[in-house]
């Protein structure tokens, strides 16, 4: 789902040993026009795409093959560079710490310079008008399509959804736009991925100071017509701020990777969250989660 974002910078800058967004990357390599290969998937995928943007009147995208991704994107030839530094340290982190499985199938991430050729980009690739401004995810279409004027967090966030689809894909809609949504604004600390806080923190702090903040036992329960049935994005930020939560005490992967063992027995994570906090319930936990959640600065 789609991400409104800004700068991945920490508000008050990044304590030693934590930087913020992407370390640089070599430069990527524009995919040749190579031959096909029995073993591998890429050349022929790449002659289907340059096809089927060809036809689609898209075909002075550049196309960069970045695996399980194949980059294409109208940027000029710097900001091609960065984009696909991005997608790598993002898959590569993602796949270090969370997902055994990366997605099974080549997809492509379309690049769009603005928002005019990425309104005109994904009409053409899909036949209707993107719901969103920023960009999304299209399992149907095989690939992520987005206006990366927007800002990287756009795009790291949407590279979390193909990954839950393979490696969990019956996590509930919490974990998986909260997960998409905590690294929407992240950097790297001591070789891990991770978020800091953003631009949704105003809307969950409002809401606890309302006291309009749904119990998270029921958050948690929400299936997807409920949870994006969200339109002041509450939902979004609560289940950011509660992985938030876990990743600063040091439980966000080890609540991951149980939560997907348990899924069976746990299909919402409820059960588990009380586990990995050690709490009999989430009714003493949420109080004081929203207190620290009070105290959560962000400065854009």
């Amino acid at each position: 789902m789609l991400a409104q974002v800004g700068v991945a910078v920490a508000c008050a800058g990044p304590p030693p040993r934590e930087r913020a967004g992407p370390p640089p990357l070599p430069a990527p390599q524009v995919a040749p026009a190579a031959p096909p290969s029995v073993d591998d998937p890429y050349p022929a995928h790449l002659t289907a795409l340059r096809a089927r943007l060809a036809a689609a009147g898209q075909g002075d995208l550049t196309l960069i093959v970045e695996p399980p991704f194949v980059i294409a994107t109208d940027l000029p030839h710097d900001a091609q560079a960065r984009r696909a530094h991005t997608v790598r340290w993002a898959s590569d982190a993602l796949e270090r710490d969370f997902f055994a499985r990366r997605p099974t199938r080549i997809l492509d991430v379309f690049l769009w310079r603005d928002a005019a050729s990425y309104q005109r980009g994904v009409r053409a690739l899909t036949g209707h008008p993107p719901s969103t401004p920023f960009g999304f995810y299209s399992s149907d279409d095989d690939g992520l399509f987005m206006d990366i004027s927007t800002g990287g967090g756009t795009l790291v966030h949407e590279l979390v959804h193909p990954y839950v689809e393979a490696d969990f894909p019956a996590a509930p809609p919490w974990l998986n736009e909260g997960l998409g949504s905590l690294f929407e604004q992240s950097g790297e600390r001591d070789g891990h991925i991770v978020g800091f806080t953003n631009w949704r923190l105003a809307r969950l702090q409002d809401a606890i100071e309302r006291r309009s903040m749904p119990r998270l036992r029921a958050l948690l329960a929400l299936d997807p017509g409920g949870f994006y049935r969200d339109p002041d994005g509450l939902n979004y930020a609560a289940a950011r701020y509660l992985l938030y939560h876990l990743q600063q005490r040091g439980l966000l992967i080890e609540f991951y990777r149980r939560f997907r063992a348990a899924h069976a027995d746990d299909p919402t994570g409820y059960a588990t969250l009380c586990a990995v906090l050690g709490e009999p319930d989430l009714i003493d936990f949420q109080r004081r989660w929203e207190a620290d959640v009070l105290e959560l600065r962000f400065t854009p």
